[in-house]
């Protein structure tokens, strides 16, 4: 009896790629907990996708009866597509297992959290979506954030002044 020998994955397709990134999410978002989603995508949005046309600003993830769908994300039109290409703001269906569709779509009604889009990224060659369950910062929560960073800031500062 013959082992049978392990298809090799091409170096390009092993590793994840990211496309964009929600810089802001840290700042205006309390993440609690974070999940990986697949996409419902047309051709021309992957191949937009792979430009890099992308843009996370202002998105956020809805649920529509009980599917999950993501709102506002832009991705720009494919510049070498036919006259069939895709709408840039569509709503697109986030794909999640049955039990992570409950649990969100429970936490979401009980405790007024919201389900954010963190990065958006290729993994073997497929677009996933990490969305973040999320509570939403007070402006006083995000005032003594920039003042404990500017305290972080001045002490470094202070401290190289010193070594030198």
């Amino acid at each position: 009896m013959s082992k049978a020998k392990k298809k090799k994955k091409p170096a390009s397709m092993s590793s994840e790629r990211v496309v964009a990134r929600a810089k802001d999410l840290h700042f205006k978002w309390e993440v609690l907990d974070t999940f990986e989603a697949g996409m419902e995508l047309m051709g021309s949005e992957v191949k937009s996708l792979r430009d890099g046309r992308v843009n996370l600003k202002d998105s956020y993830c809805r649920f529509s009866g009980h599917e999950l769908y993501i709102v506002g994300l832009h991705i720009s039109p494919y510049s070498h597509g036919t006259h069939i290409n895709h709408e840039p703001e569509r709503p697109r269906k986030l794909l999640l297992h049955k039990r992570q569709l409950v649990r969100l779509q429970s936490k979401v009604q009980e405790r007024g959290l919201t389900i954010v889009p963190s990065r958006l990224y290729f993994r073997e060659g497929r677009a996933k979506l990490e969305v973040v369950l999320a509570r939403g910062k007070k402006q006083h929560d995000r005032r003594e954030e920039i003042k404990r960073k500017d305290q972080a800031r001045e002490m470094e500062r202070e401290i190289r002044k010193y070594n030198r």
